[in-house]
């Protein structure tokens, strides 16, 4: 297997997108972006990673991984965008790559329903809309593509630092990916973060912090057909806020 590409090779693939695979089993394990000879840097690399673990355990049993060229001759941004949705598509659980890739929450892959959502302003929910006391909670730093159901439900759950004094006023959860509601939740009670869900980071990173955590239930379809599916991208203004409070409309 050759380990660089000849300068007038360099010059057609202009920006290109790699996969390296197992030779074995054709089973791909690492999804990259590059120009160049960037696509033979990782046979050098020494530093510690799930990566270079994979690629020393093939050559534990002779042999190198196999490296292929999945497009070539198109834009840096392009090839972003592909190696992103190409990650999306086989899923990161499944590769060596540590992020998902370029903008994946703005291209990344997501089912009809959300899309439509997403951009078309007949699904766009205003504030005259909201019928109810509802917090929205944006789990897009969480959410991966293809999560069941209870998963998406303790993301959305868990734990935040809301003030427990208000929050306690409020009847419904609204699960929010890429400005879109994924999901609607009656909240039953709050706890205080950690009691209803052992989690590592209380004990570490969010061990002095006031986070909360509530316990709630699919709400009624009634409730949900209001708010699911749609966009709220308005609402949030661009806010960076992790969650927004909503008083229901007296309109």
């Amino acid at each position: 297997m050759i380990n660089k590409f000849s300068k007038n090779t360099i010059e057609k693939l202009d920006s290109y997108v790699y996969v390296y695979s197992d030779p074995d089993n054709n089973t791909p394990f690492y999804i990259g972006k590059g120009k160049g000879n960037r696509v033979f840097s990782h046979l050098t690399e020494k530093n510690e990673s799930q990566k270079i673990d994979k690629i020393n355990e093939i050559r534990n049993r002779g042999k190198e991984p196999k490296i292929d060229i999945l497009v070539h001759g198109v834009s840096e941004d392009v090839a972003k965008k592909i190696e992103a949705a190409t990650i999306d598509l086989i899923g990161k659980e499944n590769l060596t790559n540590k992020v998902r890739g370029y903008e994946t929450l703005e291209y990344g892959r997501v089912n009809v329903d959300l899309i439509e959502a997403k951009y078309s302003q007949k699904d766009e929910l205003k504030q005259n809309e909201i019928k109810d006391n509802i917090i929205m909670f944006k789990i897009s730093n969480s959410y991966k593509y293809g999560m069941k159901p209870n998963e998406i439900y303790d993301i959305t759950r868990s734990a935040w630092k809301v003030n427990i004094n208000e929050a306690e006023q409020y009847q419904y959860a609204l699960a929010i990916y890429d400005n879109v509601v994924l999901e609607v939740y009656e909240i039953v009670q709050w706890f205080k973060g950690g009691r209803i869900t052992f989690n590592s980071v209380f004990e570490g990173e969010w061990k002095n912090e006031e986070r909360y955590e509530f316990v709630g239930r699919i709400a009624s379809e009634e409730i949900r057909n209001r708010y699911k599916n749609k966009s709220v991208k308005n609402l949030y203004n661009n806010s960076s806020h992790e969650f927004r409070y909503f008083k229901k409309s007296e309109k």
